[in-house]
Protein backbone atom coordinates (compact mmCIF):
# COMPACT_ATOMS: atom_id res chain seq x y z
CA UNK A 1 0.00 0.00 0.00
CA UNK A 2 2.78 2.29 0.05
CA UNK A 3 2.53 5.66 -1.86
CA UNK A 4 -1.06 5.52 -2.88
CA UNK A 5 -2.79 8.73 -2.07
CA UNK A 6 -5.95 8.10 0.38
CA UNK A 7 -7.26 11.95 -1.08
CA UNK A 8 -7.84 10.70 -4.04
CA UNK A 9 -9.50 7.87 -3.42
CA UNK A 10 -12.10 9.10 -0.29
CA UNK A 11 -13.38 6.17 1.47
CA UNK A 12 -16.05 5.86 4.72
CA UNK A 13 -17.77 3.42 6.63
CA UNK A 14 -21.42 4.37 7.23
CA UNK A 15 -23.95 2.14 8.44
CA UNK A 16 -22.87 -1.00 7.40
CA UNK A 17 -21.87 0.52 3.84
CA UNK A 18 -18.33 0.89 2.27
CA UNK A 19 -18.52 4.14 0.26
CA UNK A 20 -15.51 4.28 -2.17
CA UNK A 21 -15.51 7.89 -4.30
CA UNK A 22 -12.73 8.45 -6.88
CA UNK A 23 -11.52 12.37 -5.84
CA UNK A 24 -9.93 13.84 -8.77
CA UNK A 25 -12.50 16.08 -10.29
CA UNK A 26 -9.97 18.04 -12.53
CA UNK A 27 -8.94 15.10 -14.59
CA UNK A 28 -12.45 13.95 -14.79
CA UNK A 29 -10.62 11.13 -12.51
CA UNK A 30 -8.99 9.33 -14.92
CA UNK A 31 -7.87 6.12 -12.83
CA UNK A 32 -3.86 6.35 -11.70
CA UNK A 33 -2.19 3.49 -10.91
CA UNK A 34 -2.34 4.27 -7.30
CA UNK A 35 -5.99 5.03 -6.86
CA UNK A 36 -6.90 1.49 -8.63
CA UNK A 37 -4.75 -0.05 -6.01
CA UNK A 38 -6.53 1.51 -3.21
CA UNK A 39 -10.24 0.61 -4.56
CA UNK A 40 -8.64 -2.89 -4.98
CA UNK A 41 -7.80 -3.27 -1.61
CA UNK A 42 -10.53 -1.00 -0.04
CA UNK A 43 -13.00 -3.62 -1.94
CA UNK A 44 -10.88 -6.69 -0.77
CA UNK A 45 -11.52 -5.22 3.04
CA UNK A 46 -14.89 -5.30 2.66
CA UNK A 47 -15.19 -8.33 1.27
CA UNK A 48 -13.24 -9.72 4.66
CA UNK A 49 -15.35 -7.17 7.24
CA UNK A 50 -18.39 -8.64 8.58
CA UNK A 51 -19.43 -5.13 9.66
CA UNK A 52 -19.57 -4.34 5.84
CA UNK A 53 -22.45 -5.14 4.21
CA UNK A 54 -22.48 -3.34 0.59
CA UNK A 55 -20.38 -1.40 -1.15
CA UNK A 56 -21.11 2.10 -3.35
CA UNK A 57 -18.46 3.50 -6.13
CA UNK A 58 -18.94 6.62 -7.07
CA UNK A 59 -16.74 9.88 -7.96
CA UNK A 60 -16.47 13.77 -7.23
CA UNK A 61 -16.55 16.46 -9.89
CA UNK A 62 -18.36 16.00 -13.25
CA UNK A 63 -17.27 12.87 -14.35
CA UNK A 64 -17.23 9.16 -12.91
CA UNK A 65 -13.81 8.08 -14.31
CA UNK A 66 -12.88 9.15 -17.83
CA UNK A 67 -10.46 5.73 -18.00
CA UNK A 68 -6.96 5.47 -17.13
CA UNK A 69 -4.45 7.89 -16.38
CA UNK A 70 -1.30 5.96 -17.30
CA UNK A 71 1.29 9.07 -16.48
CA UNK A 72 0.07 7.43 -13.14
CA UNK A 73 2.10 4.19 -13.30
CA UNK A 74 5.01 3.66 -12.45
CA UNK A 75 7.83 4.16 -14.67
CA UNK A 76 8.80 1.58 -17.17
CA UNK A 77 12.09 0.67 -19.09
CA UNK A 78 12.47 -0.71 -22.76
CA UNK A 79 9.21 -2.24 -23.51
CA UNK A 80 9.48 -6.49 -24.28
CA UNK A 81 7.27 -8.51 -26.00
CA UNK A 82 4.32 -9.65 -23.20
CA UNK A 83 4.92 -6.20 -21.30
CA UNK A 84 1.15 -4.49 -22.32
CA UNK A 85 -0.70 -7.78 -21.64
CA UNK A 86 0.85 -8.28 -18.51
CA UNK A 87 0.24 -4.71 -17.45
CA UNK A 88 -3.87 -5.39 -18.67
CA UNK A 89 -3.49 -8.50 -16.47
CA UNK A 90 -2.08 -7.10 -13.39
CA UNK A 91 -3.71 -3.49 -14.01
CA UNK A 92 -7.23 -3.01 -15.10
CA UNK A 93 -8.68 -6.58 -15.60
CA UNK A 94 -7.30 -6.76 -11.40
CA UNK A 95 -10.07 -3.84 -11.25
CA UNK A 96 -12.62 -4.99 -12.70
CA UNK A 97 -12.45 -8.49 -11.00
CA UNK A 98 -11.89 -6.88 -7.51
CA UNK A 99 -15.58 -5.67 -8.34
CA UNK A 100 -16.71 -9.09 -9.80
CA UNK A 101 -15.53 -10.93 -7.02
CA UNK A 102 -16.08 -8.52 -4.04
CA UNK A 103 -18.19 -10.92 -1.64
CA UNK A 104 -20.78 -7.55 -0.86
CA UNK A 105 -22.82 -6.59 -3.03
CA UNK A 106 -21.44 -3.40 -5.37
CA UNK A 107 -23.59 -0.20 -6.27
CA UNK A 108 -21.99 2.16 -8.72
CA UNK A 109 -23.48 5.86 -8.59
CA UNK A 110 -22.61 7.51 -11.71
CA UNK A 111 -22.63 10.89 -11.61
CA UNK A 112 -21.19 11.61 -15.05
CA UNK A 113 -18.85 10.62 -17.76
CA UNK A 114 -17.87 6.74 -17.58
CA UNK A 115 -15.15 6.12 -20.89
CA UNK A 116 -12.94 3.25 -21.18
CA UNK A 117 -12.10 1.47 -17.84
CA UNK A 118 -14.49 3.85 -16.29
CA UNK A 119 -17.12 2.55 -17.96
CA UNK A 120 -16.35 -0.95 -17.29
CA UNK A 121 -16.31 -0.11 -13.55
CA UNK A 122 -19.43 0.68 -13.47
CA UNK A 123 -20.78 -1.98 -15.50
CA UNK A 124 -18.87 -4.61 -13.48
CA UNK A 125 -20.92 -2.90 -10.27
CA UNK A 126 -24.06 -5.78 -9.51
CA UNK A 127 -26.74 -2.16 -9.38
CA UNK A 128 -26.07 1.10 -11.13
CA UNK A 129 -27.85 3.98 -10.71
CA UNK A 130 -26.86 7.18 -13.20
CA UNK A 131 -27.25 10.80 -13.11
CA UNK A 132 -28.93 12.36 -15.70
CA UNK A 133 -26.05 14.05 -17.22
CA UNK A 134 -24.01 10.60 -17.21
CA UNK A 135 -22.89 9.30 -20.14
CA UNK A 136 -20.92 5.85 -20.74
CA UNK A 137 -18.38 5.68 -23.76
CA UNK A 138 -16.08 2.87 -25.11
CA UNK A 139 -13.51 5.04 -25.63
CA UNK A 140 -10.97 2.51 -27.26
CA UNK A 141 -11.52 2.74 -30.63
CA UNK A 142 -11.06 6.52 -30.89
CA UNK A 143 -7.41 5.68 -30.03
CA UNK A 144 -6.71 3.27 -32.08
CA UNK A 145 -7.01 0.34 -29.23
CA UNK A 146 -8.51 -2.90 -28.29
CA UNK A 147 -11.17 -2.50 -25.39
CA UNK A 148 -9.39 -4.10 -22.38
CA UNK A 149 -10.77 -3.87 -18.61
CA UNK A 150 -12.96 -6.76 -19.52
CA UNK A 151 -15.17 -4.90 -21.67
CA UNK A 152 -15.36 -7.34 -24.41
CA UNK A 153 -16.68 -9.82 -21.57
CA UNK A 154 -18.70 -7.34 -19.94
CA UNK A 155 -20.91 -5.81 -22.84
CA UNK A 156 -22.06 -9.03 -24.55
CA UNK A 157 -23.72 -9.96 -21.36
CA UNK A 158 -25.67 -6.82 -20.74
CA UNK A 159 -26.41 -5.81 -24.48
CA UNK A 160 -25.49 -8.87 -26.82
CA UNK A 161 -23.32 -9.02 -29.09
CA UNK A 162 -24.37 -7.04 -31.63
CA UNK A 163 -25.02 -4.46 -29.65
CA UNK A 164 -21.73 -4.51 -27.95
CA UNK A 165 -20.04 -4.62 -31.38
CA UNK A 166 -21.86 -1.43 -32.44
CA UNK A 167 -20.70 0.76 -28.66
CA UNK A 168 -17.29 -0.78 -29.17
CA UNK A 169 -17.16 -0.18 -33.07
CA UNK A 170 -18.04 3.38 -33.33
CA UNK A 171 -17.06 4.44 -29.40
CA UNK A 172 -20.54 6.64 -29.63
CA UNK A 173 -21.49 8.40 -26.30
CA UNK A 174 -24.80 6.72 -24.88
CA UNK A 175 -26.34 9.27 -22.75
CA UNK A 176 -27.49 7.83 -19.49
CA UNK A 177 -31.67 7.14 -20.37
CA UNK A 178 -30.39 5.12 -23.39
CA UNK A 179 -28.26 3.16 -21.47
CA UNK A 180 -30.81 2.27 -18.93
CA UNK A 181 -33.08 1.56 -21.91
CA UNK A 182 -30.76 -1.13 -23.42
CA UNK A 183 -29.81 -2.68 -19.88
CA UNK A 184 -26.45 -0.76 -18.48
CA UNK A 185 -28.19 0.96 -15.66
CA UNK A 186 -30.60 -0.20 -13.42
CA UNK A 187 -32.24 3.22 -12.54
CA UNK A 188 -31.56 7.21 -13.67
CA UNK A 189 -31.93 9.97 -11.57
CA UNK A 190 -31.77 13.94 -11.53
CA UNK A 191 -28.13 14.07 -10.67
CA UNK A 192 -28.75 16.07 -7.27
CA UNK A 193 -31.15 12.79 -6.24
CA UNK A 194 -27.76 10.38 -6.84
CA UNK A 195 -25.93 10.29 -3.79
CA UNK A 196 -29.44 9.72 -1.48
CA UNK A 197 -30.87 7.13 -3.87
CA UNK A 198 -27.55 5.51 -3.68
CA UNK A 199 -27.79 5.52 0.15
CA UNK A 200 -31.14 4.19 -0.25
CA UNK A 201 -30.19 0.85 -2.55
CA UNK A 202 -27.21 0.39 -0.24
CA UNK A 203 -29.32 0.76 3.28
CA UNK A 204 -31.46 -2.18 2.18
CA UNK A 205 -28.96 -3.97 0.82
CA UNK A 206 -26.97 -3.51 4.62
CA UNK A 207 -30.45 -4.74 6.17
CA UNK A 208 -30.48 -7.42 3.74
CA UNK A 209 -28.85 -11.52 4.37
CA UNK A 210 -25.41 -11.00 3.03
CA UNK A 211 -24.41 -14.21 2.91
CA UNK A 212 -26.95 -15.09 0.80
CA UNK A 213 -26.62 -11.72 -1.21
CA UNK A 214 -22.84 -12.92 -1.80
CA UNK A 215 -24.04 -16.31 -2.77
CA UNK A 216 -26.48 -15.05 -5.03
CA UNK A 217 -24.49 -12.93 -6.99
CA UNK A 218 -21.39 -15.39 -7.36
CA UNK A 219 -24.63 -17.41 -8.91
CA UNK A 220 -25.34 -15.31 -11.47
CA UNK A 221 -22.23 -14.42 -12.39
CA UNK A 222 -20.99 -17.66 -12.71
CA UNK A 223 -23.87 -18.89 -14.88
CA UNK A 224 -22.71 -16.64 -18.03
CA UNK A 225 -19.99 -18.90 -18.17
CA UNK A 226 -21.60 -21.98 -17.29
CA UNK A 227 -23.98 -24.86 -18.62
CA UNK A 228 -27.32 -25.70 -17.24
CA UNK A 229 -26.19 -28.33 -15.26
CA UNK A 230 -23.54 -26.70 -13.91
CA UNK A 231 -25.93 -23.80 -12.93
CA UNK A 232 -28.54 -26.08 -11.32
CA UNK A 233 -25.73 -27.81 -9.23
CA UNK A 234 -23.92 -24.50 -7.87
CA UNK A 235 -27.27 -23.70 -6.97
CA UNK A 236 -28.16 -26.39 -4.61
CA UNK A 237 -24.48 -26.67 -3.59
CA UNK A 238 -24.77 -22.68 -2.36
CA UNK A 239 -28.42 -23.47 -1.01
CA UNK A 240 -27.18 -26.06 1.65
CA UNK A 241 -24.28 -23.82 2.17
CA UNK A 242 -26.43 -20.62 2.93
CA UNK A 243 -29.14 -22.65 5.00
CA UNK A 244 -26.09 -22.76 7.42
CA UNK A 245 -26.09 -19.34 8.48
CA UNK A 246 -27.72 -17.39 10.96
CA UNK A 247 -29.59 -15.09 8.55
CA UNK A 248 -31.23 -18.25 6.99
CA UNK A 249 -32.27 -19.26 10.39
CA UNK A 250 -33.80 -16.00 11.19
CA UNK A 251 -35.50 -15.55 7.51
CA UNK A 252 -37.58 -18.56 7.92
CA UNK A 253 -38.42 -18.85 11.62
CA UNK A 254 -39.77 -14.85 10.98
CA UNK A 255 -41.80 -16.57 8.67
CA UNK A 256 -43.32 -18.57 10.45
CA UNK A 257 -43.31 -15.88 12.86
CA UNK A 258 -45.40 -13.39 10.72
CA UNK A 259 -42.50 -11.14 11.82
CA UNK A 260 -40.15 -8.80 10.27
CA UNK A 261 -36.47 -10.50 9.93
CA UNK A 262 -33.57 -8.82 11.08
CA UNK A 263 -30.76 -9.89 9.47
CA UNK A 264 -27.27 -9.38 10.98
CA UNK A 265 -25.15 -10.56 7.88
CA UNK A 266 -23.84 -13.71 9.42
Amino acid sequence: MTGISEDEVLHRFEGGVSWITLNRPEAMNAVTWEQRERVIALLGAASADPDVRAVVVTATGKGFCAGADLRGAPAAGERVAGDVARMIRLGAQRLITAVLDCEKPVIAAVNGTAAGIGAHLALACDLVIAAEPARFIEVFVRRGLVPDGGGAYLLPRLVGPQKAKELMFFGDAVPAAEAARLGLVNRVVPAEALEESAREWAQRLAQGPTRALAMTKQLVNASLDGDRATALAAEATAQELNMGTADAKEGVASFVERRTPKYLGR
